[in-house]
């Protein structure tokens, strides 16, 4: 197949493993360019799929999404934003009728913990407002750097760095573009590699790629987009 719509196909002297360990800085640079361009054309869709009006509201949807589904997150979140509209609103909630409320979504006693504290936090320490630093917000119950990461990016339009989830790291991998499974080698790795100015678009895009097309088990390499940038495509 032939023609602007064509996919590009992998040359024989496409990238190996071994050729992308020689890959000097500047063409790998030029290589996660070309990428970000291609899944920008690929999914201009991509965003957070994490449905939140507010700072507060995606931090919480994002503790909630640990080892759970955005989809089962996402149907969870409206009644539990409802009834808890504010930082105040965790601080007092029940215990029981918080982890009632989020069961669905998995490890609910230590999320609903997280949350209660989260509130509590909130409100001793910052007026019941989400800090946009990521200093003070890793300081939070249940916010690890990845979590601060998606409400810096997305709630307050801050690249402060590259959220790394499953899908982020295993493609950074497959793409050669980090050798590392630590998400904070990982993140590094690509903090030197991608426009800081896109670092928060691109954990959408690879997240994105990851769920159509780069799968876990089985990724459709005859239709990706990117094969004949990625050293670990198969056809």
């Amino acid at each position: 197949m032939t023609g602007p719509g064509a996919r590009p196909r992998p040359s024989r002297g496409r990238t190996t493993p071994a050729k992308v360990r020689r890959e000097s800085r500047p063409a790998r640079k030029r290589r996660t360019e070309e990428i970000l361009a291609r899944l920008k054309r690929e999914h201009p869709d991509a965003h957070c799929a994490l449905e939140h009006r507010n700072a507060l509201e995606l931090t919480v949807a994002t503790i909630l999404s640990a080892q759970c589904t955005d989809k089962r997150v996402n149907e969870v979140t409206p009644a539990l934003f409802k009834r808890y509209p504010k930082a105040a609103n965790y601080a007092d909630a029940p215990l029981p009728q918080l982890e009632e409320m989020i069961r669905s979504t998995g490890f609910f006693r230590n999320k609903a913990k997280s949350l209660k504290g989260l509130g509590q936090a909130l409100v001793d320490e910052h007026r019941g407002r989400v800090p946009n630093s990521l200093d003070e917000l890793v300081k939070l119950p249940g916010v690890g750097r990845k979590t601060a990461n998606v409400v810096l990016g997305n709630a307050f339009g801050l690249n402060e760095g590259v959220v790394v989830d499953t899908h982020v790291g295993r493609l950074s991998r497959r793409l050669g573009l980090s050798e590392n499974t630590d998400p904070v080698k990982v993140e590094r790795d690509l903090m030197e590699l991608v426009p800081r100015s896109e670092w928060t678009l691109w954990a959408h895009l690879l997240i994105f790629h990851g769920r159509q097309v780069c799968h876990s088990r089985r990724p459709d390499c005859a239709s990706c987009a990117l094969v004949d940038l990625c050293p670990s495509a198969e056809l």
